[in-house]
């Protein structure tokens, strides 16, 4: 793509995710996340009914006009104690299925955002995240967090900590292209948490990320 188009540019749009979405989303995820699916650890269509049931508002998907599903991105409503506790991936999605989802929490959790190896670094990941920060400011929550898995974390282990590997990347002297991406996106690093996600590209680390609501309202 030439650098001058945007996604939008070339008709895609970002939409909520419908149920005839789901075995699109499963292939995309196939070819998103190899690492991941060679071990199961990818949504299964199950689970993305149970996000449909649960929060239809919440679930994304960027669309081609051919109707191909070039990205997705999945959440669910999360209240934390306290606001910044340690957890892992499956405690904070319920095991993938958001049966936790809690629509008086105050924290929009992005539990995956994907595209397509194809149409990396077009823009979409940052129009799904404008969907989500849209909403999170529609639904009035104080902020959007995510566990955001340290990609390139694996090449760099035996030189140094994940929060030394994290460090530099806010620095810009490393490029993670999970870790940069997100503090492109307005995010800030809060902290490491470990175990978060049985991942061999991250030795299962991942940088807790939190992106607060300008437009939040306190609630009494």
């Amino acid at each position: 793509m030439s650098d001058s188009l945007h996604p939008r540019d070339l008709g895609v749009i970002v939409r909520n995710t419908q149920p005839e979405d789901i075995p699109k989303i499963v292939d995309l995820q196939k070819e998103s996340f190899p690492y991941l699916a060679r071990y199961g650890n990818i949504w299964h269509p199950e689970e993305l009914e149970s996000h449909l049931h649960i929060f239809p508002q919440g679930q994304f998907v960027a669309v081609e006009p051919d109707g191909m599903v070039v990205g997705s991105a999945s959440t669910l409503i999360v209240l934390l104690n306290p606001e910044y506790a340690e957890h892992t991936w499956k405690e904070i999605t319920a095991d993938g299925r958001f049966t936790n989802h809690n629509s008086n929490g105050d924290s929009l959790y992005g539990a995956d955002i994907s595209t397509h190896p194809k149409h990396r670094h077009e823009g979409i990941g940052g129009m799904l995240y404008e969907a989500r920060k849209d909403l999170v400011i529609k639904l009035n929550l104080r902020r959007m967090i995510a566990g955001g898995r340290l990609f390139n974390y694996s090449e760099n282990a035996e030189k140094m900590s994940a929060q030394e590997y994290a460090g530099k990347v806010m620095k810009g002297e490393v490029k993670d292209p999970v870790l940069s991406f997100e503090l492109d996106n307005g995010f800030r690093f809060v902290k490491i948490l470990p175990n978060y996600l049985d991942d061999v590209r991250s030795l299962n680390y991942a940088s807790f990320i939190e992106w607060l609501n300008p437009k939040y309202q306190q609630k009494y």
